[in-house]
């Protein structure tokens, strides 16, 4: 069974199980729970991770923290079940439409 996942867009998970799809919309990207929906769709369709053959995930551009959790995920399928993503052996990277923005932390001066 092929394996779709797309979570790029941090309101919208989408997992395509062979050719049954399944969407899941949330109100905030704080809600997007990815693994835990795949894990319901698997088992909605009473299917186990073994049955997995290949992962295709969307690395993106999309929301950096969708993209990289969606990928990350298939990542570890692939290297648990020793499936392809992609169609390759090797891990995907993730592509985002920005660089994070990280702030660098302020630290704060102590005086004796």
């Amino acid at each position: 069974m092929k394996l779709f996942l797309d979570s790029t867009d941090n309101t919208r998970v989408l997992v395509r199980l062979d050719n049954k799809e399944f969407v899941n919309h949330v109100d905030s990207p704080r809600n997007q729970d990815v693994f835990g929906f795949l894990l319901s769709c698997v088992e909605i369709e009473n299917l186990k991770q073994e049955d997995i053959t290949e992962v295709e995930v969307n690395c993106g551009p999309g929301s950096f923290t969708g993209t990289r959790i969606g990928v990350s995920i298939a990542n570890a399928l692939g290297f648990a079940l020793g499936i392809p993503i992609n169609g390759q052996k090797n891990p995907v990277e993730p592509i985002y439409s920005s660089a994070p923005s990280i702030t660098p932390s302020k630290q704060t001066k102590v005086s004796i």
